[in-house]
């Protein structure tokens, strides 16, 4: 169901708004936190290392898919804010087009250049193989993962964070179902788990685009909408580019990491499989509420409510501590039980690489929170370039340090960088944010 953001009690608004989509986050985590359980416990350590390897490079084609998602949202929530119902829906026509033209390049590009990314980042011998092959399945399934999060996208500018929620939950559970059947009855390995997660995702796109198309037959417009637009797709790629520049240099850093990280060998890289994959948890269900408050503030900075934005700061920072908290408290003092739902042995150098990672880099997930939080309000101003300028320092921070505390305390220095990084984007948010002149904004309509 359509919800406007932009009426009554902020903080109830915006929770309501946001759990959801905090639960629909969970669940997408669960695919590639299943193919990990799979990979570790009924294939071995080299395949953990594998599917984790691979995944770093997958973030990569994820974080256009993201902008696709965020560009059409943003837009989309303004629009819908201010009741321009025939241009929100040729903002999304033209998202989808545009996304479409996208993700046949990157499929292209992707079957190109892979094995070169896992050849350049100094993937070991021993688990090459299953990386390429993990990645030549996700990536025939890039499609599906475009539309997706372009209807999900969609559905969080009309303020539905429900329906993402169910599909996103039936197709998890569908999906660890399918991980654990081709693995142990069907005996395929590593591909496996990369085809159960093409399919589950696949029949979740399609169902997701149905029902968006559904929806918009039922909202009325005096003309009909135009199928493209160039102004619109301008005003998009204003706020989905800068998104995919974040997300990919984010990612970029983390294969540079990644490339550090594999000079240690398979077993530091399992150990790092495991806990990145915990700590992506977190950090992506923190991102996702932040999105939420980008389309929270997008709406109601198109119906001209400048009160609610910032109310909607306040109450989306609490929201994200009350996350947070939990979390940093149960990472860090179970963080030895986490890391064993990954590894078929729990015991070596894995495990205490994973359990180092959780407790340097947990306390921290209340300043990362702050940064999230703030970066949604940013980005749903359309203040792209304080947001960008934030999220590159957290970036080039952990690169940087990760080269250079590595030498003297070897993959210990990686894990130190990551907190580091955080403190100081966190920081420089909250100064762009507070310095930011909200009633200037508001009346230029930017």
């Amino acid at each position: 169901m359509n919800k406007d953001l932009t009426t009554g009690k902020t903080s109830s608004v915006l929770w309501r708004f946001c759990l959801p989509l905090f639960g629909s986050i969970i669940f997408q985590q669960l695919y590639n936190i299943a193919d990990s359980f799979v990979a570790g416990k009924f294939i071995g350590e080299n395949a953990l290392a594998a599917v984790g390897n691979s995944y770093e490079i997958t973030l990569i084609f994820i974080a256009f898919a993201f902008g696709c998602n965020i560009g059409c949202s943003v837009i989309a929530a303004q629009l819908f804010g201010s009741k321009n119902y025939r241009e929100m829906k040729t903002a999304v026509y033209t998202t989808l087009i545009a996304g479409g033209v996208l993700c046949a390049v990157l499929v292209a590009a992707g079957a190109l250049f892979c094995t070169d990314l896992l050849k350049l980042i100094h993937t070991p011998e021993n688990v090459l193989a299953d990386s390429r092959l993990y990645l030549d399945i996700y990536i025939l399934g890039l499609p599906f993962v475009f539309y997706y999060n372009i209807a999900t996208g969609i559905f969080s500018a009309l303020g539905d964070s429900k329906t993402p929620f169910i599909f996103l939950a039936c197709s998890s559970v569908s999906n660890i179902g399918m991980d654990i059947l081709f693995v142990t009855a069907f005996k395929m390995g590593v591909a496996g788990v990369a085809w159960a997660t093409f399919l589950c995702q696949g029949v979740s796109c399609l169902l997701a685009i149905t029902v968006v198309f559904r929806r918009f037959s039922k909202i009325e417009t005096n003309e009909k909408p135009k199928i493209f637009s160039r102004s619109l797709l301008g005003k998009i790629m204003l706020i989905a580019v800068p998104s995919i520049l974040q997300q990919s240099f984010v990612s970029v850093g983390n294969i540079i990491i990644q490339g550090i990280i594999n000079s240690f060998g398979a077993a530091v890289m399992a150990g790092y499989s495991a806990s990145i994959k915990l700590n992506n948890l977190v950090i992506t269900s923190l991102s996702t509420v932040g999105n939420g408050i980008s389309n929270f503030t997008a709406q109601n900075l198109g119906a001209g409510k400048y009160h609610r934005i910032k109310e909607g700061w306040r109450s989306g920072l609490t929201l994200v501590w009350v996350i947070a908290v939990p979390l940093s408290i149960i990472y860090f003092f179970a963080s030895q039980y986490l890391v064993y739902i990954f590894l078929n042995n729990p015991t070596g150098t894995a495990t205490k690489v994973g359990v180092d990672i959780l407790k340097i880099i947990s306390p921290f997930y209340i300043f990362v929170a702050a940064k999230l939080a703030t970066d949604g309000v940013l980005r749903g101003l359309g203040k792209m370039n304080r947001f960008m300028a934030a999220t590159f320092s957290d970036l080039a921070l952990r690169v940087v340090l990760a080269f250079v505390l590595s030498k003297p305390l070897g993959a210990t220095g990686i894990w130190l960088a990551w907190p580091i990084g955080w403190v100081a984007a966190t920081v420089l948010s909250l100064v762009f944010y507070k310095t930011l002149k909200l009633e200037k904004t508001l009346k230029a309509g930017k």
